[in-house]
């Protein structure tokens, strides 16, 4: 099969907005973050741009892509992309480059989301090293088992464009290092409030911006799928929105800006493994659900549990993520995708009961993943700032620079 100039020219604008969610994430999470801490922050998502994009390239990509070896991992045969330069792939008749392109995007935001569950006490050193590792002994194997022929696949699991892989890894590995890591100096006692909202609401519309290449693109091509996969993540993250702000309104007394945020982010999560393969109306009904159930996650479940999710990335990327699989599993219909499956609400089970599994075992390579990396890692170097560099901000400590220099003139 030739080149397809469409699909291709398609894919590779997807790309780039993928790309650009990496900073858009960074501000999202700098300017909730406490302002001794921003450029830290910041730092925490925007280096990974160039870590990941290095190891996936060279590594990432066959290991989750390369020749099926029992379900479990790629093959080295497509080590540093050898072989990918002049391979179409059959099914869409774009370049294999161009599918290497948007995949190492999906890579390099994935383990920027933990971060924003330790902001402001972790050593940079360690979170790179962590970052790295965890990408290629987490994050590859399970993209491989979801999207790359792996077991997960062969038993029916659907995850359009990463509500397992992404999200849910990435939220409970999060939740599990920031418990491994403790909270920080005064948490519970002092207001640690978000330092600039006007840059956490431009991280958020970058994000959704970002978000419709993210989803649509992963038709692979142009066409009714992809168009579907665009309405989705217009809809599923309006009504989680206002399902938030609402809900919050109610509990808490006022709409606040950073509630509309969060609760778009999260519809824009619990969307993403269904895009494709759910009605527009399906996905209005997962918006606001997901919406609901992430708003109590953080304002409610996170106080009474007491962990500091700094900015609430199990919240929102954990609990969106798992009610997305499983909405994926109720609302899955074949009339959007014929390659997809029918959920709970066409008269089938099967798929439902291939979400859970997969939940499960994505749950369970977070949490015990993120263990041995953590264990392995702090047995030979510090992971946590000490108490006075983290009193004084990361930005200085770690960094050397400041985020809002005062001139003297």
């Amino acid at each position: 099969m030739g080149i397809d100039t469409g699909n291709t020219a398609w894919v590779l604008l997807c790309a780039t907005l993928v790309f650009f969610m990496t900073p858009g994430l960074a501000f999202f999470y700098g300017g909730m973050a406490r302002s001794k801490n921003v450029l830290g922050t910041i730092m925490q998502s925007f280096f990974l741009m160039g870590l990941i994009g290095v190891e996936f390239c060279l590594l990432g990509y066959t290991m989750a892509f390369g020749d099926d070896i029992s379900g479990l991992i790629g093959g080295l045969n497509k080590l540093g992309l050898e072989g990918v330069g002049t391979a179409v792939m059959e099914d869409t008749g774009i370049p294999e480059m161009a599918f290497v392109a948007f995949q190492a995007m999906f890579a390099i935001i994935t383990p920027s989301l933990i971060s924003g569950a330790v902001p402001g006490r972790m050593k940079f050193g360690a979170y790179a090293l962590f970052s790295l590792i965890w990408a290629i002994c987490i994050y590859n194997p399970m993209a491989h088992w979801v999207w790359g022929g792996g077991f997960l696949a062969e038993l029916g699991a659907l995850d359009f464009a990463g509500g397992l892989v992404i999200h849910i890894l990435s939220g409970v590995s999060a939740l599990t290092l920031c418990l491994l890591l403790g909270k920080r100096q005064g948490y519970g006692r002092i207001p640690m409030l978000p330092h600039h909202m006007p840059m956490t609401i431009l991280g958020a519309s970058i994000l959704w911006f970002g978000w419709f290449g993210f989803n649509a693109g992963s038709a692979l091509g142009v066409g009714q799928l992809a168009a579907n996969a665009l309405i989705t993540t217009l809809l599923a993250p309006s009504a989680a929105m206002v399902a938030w702000v609402v809900v919050e309104w109610m509990h808490h007394g006022k709409p606040t800006v950073f509630g509309a945020a969060s609760g778009c982010v999260a519809g824009l999560v619990a969307i993403t493994p269904a895009a494709g393969f759910v009605t527009p109306l399906g996905s209005f009904w997962i918006g606001v659900i997901g919406g609901v159930i992430c708003y109590f996650a953080v304002a409610v479940l996170k106080n009474k549990l007491g962990y500091d999710d700094s900015l609430d990335a199990f919240g929102i990327h954990g609990i969106g993520g798992t009610w997305g699989a499983i909405a994926t599993g109720i609302w899955a219909t074949t009339e959007i995708n014929e390659a997809g499956a029918n959920g709970l609400l066409y008269g089938e089970t099967d798929l439902f009961v291939a979400q859970l599994i997969s939940i499960v075992v994505a749950y369970a390579l977070a949490v015990v993943g993120t263990f041995i990396i953590y264990k392995v890692l702090s047995a030979v170097m510090e992971m946590r700032l000490d108490k006075n560099a983290e009193t004084m901000g990361i930005d200085i400590s770690e960094h050397g620079e400041s985020g809002y220099n005062q001139s003297s003139l």
